[in-house]
């Protein structure tokens, strides 16, 4: 049986990984800040409720005593929690609004990572999925040919950009997990108000392809349900 936890697991991308890893047969964790929503989801895919808040140390740390006391292991993690902070202006991007982003999309990331990193190398195939996005793309924001350029998301692009970089050092530092970067693509959540042209179910097989890679498959990549993407 394979253990799972999905951060940001009660609602859009991170519900519908729940849903079709449960249906893969793994053994999910949907965590979550809200113990009644939370709850609700889990309850609603198959999966079981968590609470887990990213920005909270203690919060992270009896998460990861509570799986270790039931499973001993995590097999598979993923990192999907985010937010997307607005769309600031130079004069309005302060050091507290970007570090409120930075909180949930990096911290968040590096708060759960290190404290679930025992249980991970407890287990025989470790994967870590982290949730990217095109606009932390350095070659894609500066293509005029793509719709990245237009746009000016001081706070979270630099976040994503940062997400991108730590999951390459962490692959690096980890050769026996397999730490792979994946960009859903423009799917229509609570994160864009629902304006993505894809559905959950498409941006979400980029994260389950990559939550189900075996000891040989790839690690240190960045990809999207099309392939590699450029750094």
């Amino acid at each position: 049986m394979t253990i799972t936890l999905i951060t940001g697991a009660n609602k859009g991308l991170g519900l519908e990984t729940a849903r079709q890893l449960v249906a893969l047969g793994h053994t999910v964790y949907a965590g979550a800040r809200d113990p009644e929503r939370g709850q609700a989801a889990a309850d609603q895919v198959g999966a079981t409720f968590i609470q887990l808040d990213v920005t909270d140390q203690a919060s992270v740390e009896a998460a990861a005593k509570t799986i270790q006391q039931a499973e001993g292991r995590l097999d598979v993690l993923v990192n999907n929690a985010g937010i997307q902070g607005g769309m600031p202006s130079p004069a309005e991007l302060t050091a507290d609004r970007l570090q409120q982003v930075y909180d949930v999309n990096v911290f968040g990331l590096v708060r759960v990572t290190q404290a679930f990193l025992p249980l991970l190398e407890a287990s025989d195939s470790p994967v870590i999925v982290n949730i990217g996005s095109s606009l932390g793309s350095s070659t894609i924001v500066t293509d005029p040919a793509h719709m990245e350029s237009k746009l000016t998301l001081l706070d979270y692009a630099s976040s994503k950009a940062a997400v991108i970089m730590l999951t390459l050092q962490y692959a690096k530092a980890l050769p026996g997990v397999r730490i792979n970067v994946v960009e859903p693509g423009f799917t229509a959540t609570d994160l864009n108000a629902h304006r993505g042209h894809q559905t959950v179910e498409e941006g979400t097989e980029i994260i389950v392809k990559m939550a189900t890679v075996g000891p040989e498959g790839p690690t240190g990549t960045y990809q999207d349900r099309n392939g590699t993407l450029p750094w």
